[in-house]
């Protein structure tokens, strides 16, 4: 689908120039992802949460 290419072009093209800054409330491990989920649920968060594995 044609808008949804050009939504992911302008996304990624945002990121990559930094014109687009997610914000990150918090990072967990993956070993974590409990804790993540219950922050989550808190609604404490204003951003992205984000898990790495």
């Amino acid at each position: 689908d044609a808008v949804l290419e050009r939504a992911k072009t302008f996304i990624t093209d945002g990121l990559v120039s930094g014109a687009l800054r997610p914000l990150i409330a918090r990072t967990f491990a993956f070993d974590d992802i409990q804790d993540a989920h219950r922050f989550l649920e808190s609604n404490e968060q204003i951003g992205k949460v984000v898990v790495r594995l």
